[in-house]
């Protein structure tokens, strides 16, 4: 018998870590070659990661809730035969079932004194965020943890920064000054105490590394639908006479106009490389769009997206749509988008200003659809469907100019969908 130390293996594009869901084995526990070790979330989803061989396990490396690294070790197996080569990393795991749903017991925080001061070098934190505290000048001594083992991790110091910690004078870090002593808060009979963790914990910290790192502006704009209203209600008519199972929602028009615009403002259809400042076009129209699930938001990517006819577009988006809550989207599905939508449909509001899904430079939003009394030029009034649909973009790259410039390319698209016609390939 050998010891095979079997280490987490590349999760997917740029994904360096995840947090440990829930273990699927325990020392003891024989296995069999690719059965399922563990569950582990990545900020692009929950998958269950195989054993490239089988064996009696001998040890598990991490708790649940704990961050596991990729390429570290993972689980130490007992297996025939001579001591093995160290597996290769493994790829293409497939989608985990979801979790079962775990009690939320209440916690009541216990009084704590004040922490005396640490070292930084003492402080536990991966060179990012080490890199990332000295660029701000700040002392990691100053930053409370909320890692495992009380690590700092890049989002803390993001916090701190976001809620006003600043340099003093003779460089430490301080907090803004409270007005008053906070306590320890209990929990009444009615109070529940949630931990922000798994899925809704990614969603946290996704959304504040892109609003923290791109700075935002929005551009909103009034749009009449009225002919986007009824050539859809002509083609869901057709369908229905076909008896296709089918029916369109507006989004697949949405994407085609998108895809126009995209192509002749390129420079949107990007993604930006923090680690080498470079803005990376990107040759293929891959179109996130956002679903809300039981788990939270989560956006799936329609993949070469100009490829696609509106019907099939509808066909994918549907597909993609119950993968998303069902919690059976890939890897591949949830990574490599250029470009995202977000919508609620007819819950939509007047309008609002997404948050970009990094690295992305740039998301849509859609509002809801309405009829209203609009003056033509002609001074006549008449009644139109009208929406807004609101653009958020990375001001580091995409200038405001630009920006109005795509948006309204956009709407030339939706306000006269018969053009859509002329670019179809």
């Amino acid at each position: 018998m050998a010891l095979f130390e079997f280490k987490l293996p590349d999760l997917g594009e740029g994904v360096l870590e995840g947090e440990i869901v829930k273990w699927l084995v325990k020392p003891g526990d024989v296995v069999k070659e690719d059965q399922n070790l563990v569950e582990v979330m990545t900020d692009k989803a929950t998958i269950s990661v195989p054993t490239p061989k089988g064996g009696k396990v001998v040890k598990t490396h991490g708790k649940e809730g704990e961050i596991a690294k990729v390429h570290h070790p993972l689980v130490d197996l007992e297996v025939e035969g001579a001591v093995p080569v160290q597996a290769a990393p493994h790829t293409g795991a497939p989608t985990a079932p979801p979790p079962k749903p775990q009690p939320v017991a209440a916690v009541t925080a216990p009084a704590a004194p004040a922490p005396a001061a640490v070292s930084a070098e003492k402080v536990l934190a991966t060179p990012v965020t080490r890199r990332m505290a000295r660029e701000h000048g700040l002392d990691l001594g100053q930053i409370s943890g909320t890692g495992p083992q009380g690590r700092v991790l890049k989002s803390d110091v993001e916090a701190f920064i976001a809620s006003g910690g600043t340099k003093a004078s003779n460089g430490a870090s301080v907090q803004p000054r409270a007005q008053h002593t906070w306590q320890p808060l209990g929990s009444s009979a009615v109070d529940q105490r949630i931990p922000i963790k798994g899925l809704r914990k990614k969603i946290a910290d996704k959304m504040v590394r892109s609003k923290f790192t791109a700075p935002h502006y929005a551009f909103v704009e009034e749009v009449d639908v009225t002919e986007l209203v009824s050539v859809r209600t002509r083609l869901n008519e057709q369908l229905a006479k076909d008896k296709a199972p089918l029916k369109v929602s507006f989004l697949p028009f949405f994407v085609k106009a998108l895809i126009n615009a995209l192509r002749r403002y390129p420079s949107v259809n990007a993604n930006m490389d923090e680690a080498n400042q470079e803005l990376i076009v990107r040759g293929e129209f891959n179109i996130g769009i956002a679903a809300m699930t039981e788990q939270g938001l989560t956006v799936p990517v329609v993949r070469n997206a100009d490829r696609y006819s509106i019907r099939a577009l509808a066909n994918e988006i549907n597909r993609l749509g119950t993968a998303a809550r069902e919690q059976r989207l890939k890897l591949e599905e949830l990574s490599g988008g250029t470009f995202t939508i977000t919508s609620l449909g007819q819950t939509g509001g007047l309008f609002a200003t997404p948050i970009i899904n990094h690295p992305e430079v740039g998301i849509m939003g859609v509002h809801r659809m309405r009829k209203r009394p609009i003056v033509m030029e002609n001074d006549q009034i008449v009644i139109r469907q009208m929406a807004l649909f609101s653009f958020c973009f990375d001001h580091r790259v995409i200038d405001g100019a630009l920006g109005a410039e795509f948006a309204y390319e956009f709407i030339k698209y939706i306000e006269k969908p018969e053009l859509l016609f002329l670019e179809l390939a």
